[in-house]
């Protein structure tokens, strides 16, 4: 389904020009409501008017997560106090969280493209959408809950956890969408299946899975476990939240919203643009944003982009599913991996279950990566010589593969903890050595 055929369908020229209009205001605004951007613009001598073309984005200066932090809480705000009606902040873990602030028109614009998304997936005002994610300051439960309800779908605003109760009101309820983390969405069949459900028969047909990184063979397993067609959403609570992009039925790619989400694709070493299909570090400037505007902020997820129409009809550009961050990278022994990569390759493993940490630490001045993976609990109890034997094929596997030699750990079933939320994939014990 098409939510919004006028810029979802809309002629690239057409499109274009619009954008350009968009930026061309944005900069004006940024340069002369906040300090933080004209002196960013004067330091890389560009005045607004010099904005004739979009290919004079380049002429812009990038912005990252740290200059926002740095801004915490009101200094990257280009509305009044007295416009802002609410906030969010980010999940970071280091230093200040980045806030967002959205006026009454951020929150029309959230909702429209969250409307888009969940149209994307097949969502209708017939459905019954249950949303696991995390309600609060985390964005993920209201952007999908203002797009449902603009769609005029009916909304269990669930929340994460309390997963036992989370299946006796799909049942009940009979919802036909779930929205929630990838990883939540195999705890939620895992549950069932210990509840003696089959999970294939919950009536959810469609599940709109983000917030975390995660493989194609992962996908496979949770269409499998839950029956259902599992899709991918993009965003991040720089921009808006979720709704900056997301995937159609045929899952060739994640639509972005382009009248809202300009996007680029450029490499992270040399800041250099990239040509269409070549992959690199997305940066997104939001034309339409008035709390917290964004000028090229440096998103750090790796991907592609695609510009040619999709099946369906629709027009805007599609990037490549998510393959990692540049942050999340892992460097070890000269190899450079992502956990996407790892996950990919266990999932094809029959004898273990689709739960995994990383373990990074430090023996004798060198980076060793252990990979702990949970086995089925018939495997866990047969002889140690078959475990061995297992842990041997995986550790050929990921160096066959990916070049990277690595311990296997095969773990009891549940060793590895669950979230309603993003799994913690990596432990680094480097520093405390």
């Amino acid at each position: 389904m098409i939510w919004n055929p006028r810029y979802e369908c809309i002629d690239r020229k057409e499109l274009e020009e619009i954008q350009l209009e968009r930026l061309k205001h944005l900069v004006k605004r940024l340069y002369e409501r906040l300090p933080f951007y004209k002196k960013k613009l004067d330091e890389v001598g560009v005045k607004p008017y010099q904005i004739k073309s979009l290919d004079d984005l380049r002429l812009l200066p990038f912005t990252t997560k740290d200059e926002l932090r740095q801004g915490y809480p009101y200094g990257l705000f280009t509305a009044p106090l007295e416009d802002i009606i609410e906030f969010h902040i980010s999940s970071g873990t280091t230093g200040k969280p980045v806030v967002d602030g959205y006026t009454r028109k951020d929150i029309d614009i959230w909702s429209e493209v969250m409307a888009r998304a969940l149209a994307s997936a097949g969502c209708t005002s017939k459905d019954v959408v249950q949303n696991a994610y995390g309600y609060g300051l985390f964005t993920g439960g209201l952007g999908v809950h203002y797009g449902a309800q603009r769609i005029g779908a009916k909304t269990i605003p669930a929340s994460g956890g309390q997963t036992r109760r989370q299946i006796m009101i799909m049942k009940d309820f009979g919802s036909t969408i779930l929205t929630c983390t990838p990883s939540y969405a195999l705890h939620i069949a895992e549950t069932a299946e210990e509840m003696g459900e089959n999970p294939v028969e919950l009536p959810v047909k469609v599940g709109v899975l983000g917030a975390e990184c995660w493989s194609e063979n992962m996908r496979q397993e949770i269409e499998k476990r839950l029956g259902i067609m599992a899709l991918d959403i993009y965003g991040l609570t720089e921009i808006i939240g979720p709704g900056v992009a997301q995937e159609c039925e045929y899952k060739e790619g994640l639509h972005i919203y382009e009248d809202h989400f300009l996007p680029e694709i450029i490499d992270p070493d040399t800041l250099e643009p990239l040509p269409e299909g070549e992959e690199g570090e997305l940066v997104i400037t939001t034309l339409t944003r008035e709390g917290t505007p964004l000028l090229r902020y440096r998103t750090r997820d790796i991907t592609s982009i695609n510009y040619s129409p999709c099946r369906y009809g629709r027009t805007i550009a599609r990037i490549s599913k998510i393959k990692g961050r540049t942050d999340d990278m892992l460097i070890i022994r000269g190899v450079n991996v992502f956990p996407s990569q790892i996950e990919n390759i266990l999932m094809k493993v029959e004898e273990t279950e689709p739960h995994y940490q990383l373990v990074l630490e430090r023996k004798k001045g060198l980076d060793d990566l252990t990979v702990e993976v949970e086995t089925t609990p018939e495997i866990f109890f047969d002889e140690i010589k078959r475990l061995e034997e297992i842990e041997k094929r995986i550790a050929k596997e990921i160096e066959e593969n990916l070049g990277l030699r690595v311990n296997v750990k095969l773990v009891e079933p549940k060793a590895i903890g669950r979230s309603a939320g993003k799994a913690k994939r990596l432990i680094d014990r480097r520093e405390l050595k």
